[in-house]
């Protein structure tokens, strides 16, 4: 499988991870190997929205490889501030580096992006949409603790109706054999209704709860997430559901012995820090595997010629019916599409073509 760009989960199958995690088990095992490996090269790292995992993360991986690293982490000191669109900073900024790591507020940032880089861009978060590298460090970590990803019942808890990550852990987990999920979840926080097109669409088995207590005994990994602040346009609507979900030691008392409890971090008060002492808590590996996984990407994608940009600019006066769409803003790009479940979608954002709607 050929991949240029990773901006997207569905640039995943499979054999592709299970060859990535490959390169990554030996980077683990064998760091001093690649310590030059990318000498020579330069990432750039834009950071629209804050982050400290992700960035440190790809700052650091690209640094162990014997690369370098420029970007920003605050676009107010940029030309972005000035009203610069993003198809001139993605061309400005692939004109110096030899790889673009983004992360955005909107959705579908990193598809728009990757039309208009000369070098790979790999998605490190586009709003609520997906968070593909996050997906990687997730199997890597399901690998090294559990020895393989299929055939295990998976739990998902928190705010999934925003919560990139979860979205594309679904999509991914959903290509391996025999997943099983709960979605654990207020019906007002529900995973969105690609996501649960996608898993029908591969034959997965699904069901949507709202008690977390009651789940945990079936559970093989347990993936907490919080309640995304920023996610919310109504602050009524988070007062309502922060604190809904919070794991204790004493909700494990009835967990299986080799439950594998993750989550993407920052938490905030969802898993309580009594937790920590607990074996059968892997976010912190998680967190150091997450290094070693980006670390193996940029290694895969960082030596691809450079291609031509694209001139791709459509001024049809529309965007997606998705306010939180990267067209709502960047309103120059073309007016792309796909088939999902026998429905067009964005092809930015996934969302349903019907609601795109003409400016008044």
């Amino acid at each position: 499988m050929d991949v240029r760009h990773f901006v997207s989960i569905e640039d995943v199958t499979p054999k592709w991870f299970m060859d990535l995690y490959s390169v990554c088990r030996d980077m683990i095992q064998n760091p001093e190997r690649y310590v030059d490996a990318c000498r020579g090269q330069v990432m750039a790292s834009l950071f629209f929205e804050p982050s400290t995992r992700t960035n440190f993360s790809f700052q650091t991986a690209m640094m162990r490889l014997g690369g370098s690293v420029f970007g920003f982490s605050d676009p107010s000191g940029t030309a972005v501030a000035k009203g610069e669109s993003l198809a001139d900073t993605i061309r400005m900024v692939s004109a110096y580096a030899d790889a673009v790591v983004m992360r955005s507020p909107f959705e579908g940032a990193a598809t728009a992006g990757a039309l208009y880089s000369e070098v790979p861009l790999i998605n490190a978060g586009d709003g609520g949409h997906m968070h593909p590298t996050q997906t990687l460090t997730d199997l890597t970590t399901i690998c090294e603790k559990r020895g393989k990803v299929g055939g295990i019942t998976v739990g998902l808890c928190g705010d999934l109706k925003n919560g990139r990550t979860v979205h594309s852990l679904a999509l991914a987990l959903a290509q391996f054999p025999n997943i099983q999920f709960k979605f654990i979840a207020p019906r007002e926080m529900a995973m969105p209704g690609y996501v649960l097109d996608a898993l029908r669409e591969q034959g997965q088995r699904y069901i949507e709860v709202t008690n977390l207590e009651s789940s945990i005994p079936q559970l093989d990994v347990l993936y907490m997430t919080r309640i995304q602040k920023e996610r919310f346009t109504d602050p009524l609507e988070y007062e309502r559901n922060k604190g809904l979900y919070i794991l204790t030691r004493r909700k494990l008392d009835r967990a299986k012995e080799d439950l594998l409890i993750m989550h993407p971090l920052p938490r905030v008060d969802e898993i309580s820090p009594d937790v920590d002492g607990d074996s059968r808590a892997a976010y912190f590996d998680q967190a150091r595997y997450g290094m070693f996984i980006r670390m193996a990407l940029l290694y895969r994608l960082i030596h691809t010629p450079r291609q031509a940009a694209s001139t791709a600019y459509d001024l049809t006066p529309r965007v997606c019916g998705n306010d939180r769409c990267i067209t709502k803003t960047e309103e120059y790009l073309p007016n792309l599409t796909k088939g999902r479940n026998g429905e067009t979608v964005c092809s930015y954002c996934d969302n349903p073509i019907s609601r795109w709607v003409k400016k008044t």
